[in-house]
């Protein structure tokens, strides 16, 4: 199998982008969110290799990876991976499934 391609969607670079901006008004400086961002790499690395590591959900063929309070929702196709959401699991439930119904 040839390595697999990972592209992000705007949206998924838009809700990351929204996370690492809180992290860095709250905490005043960008520790942390280099230190996500590092995570972030490491477990995305995994999937050109392992692209079924995550877990199925019932909602447009997205599986997602647990990344600590975070999940990566990405979409497996033949050639490709792509990144369609990067979500808090902190924030109300409700918002990620109407998230996920936009698609």
């Amino acid at each position: 199998m040839a390595r697999l391609k990972i592209y992000w969607t705007e949206t998924a670079i838009k809700q990351r982008n929204y996370i690492f901006n809180y992290w860095i008004n709250r905490n005043g400086n960008r520790i942390y969110v280099s230190k996500l961002n590092s995570k972030i790499k490491d477990r995305i690395a995994l999937l050109p290799v392992q692209p079924e590591i995550g877990r199925n959900t019932d909602i447009y063929n997205n599986i997602f990876l647990v990344l600590g309070h975070y999940s990566i929702f990405y979409q497996f196709k033949q050639s490709e991976i792509i990144i369609s959401g990067f979500w808090d699991n902190r924030q109300d439930p409700s918002k990620l499934i109407e998230f996920l119904n936009q698609k």
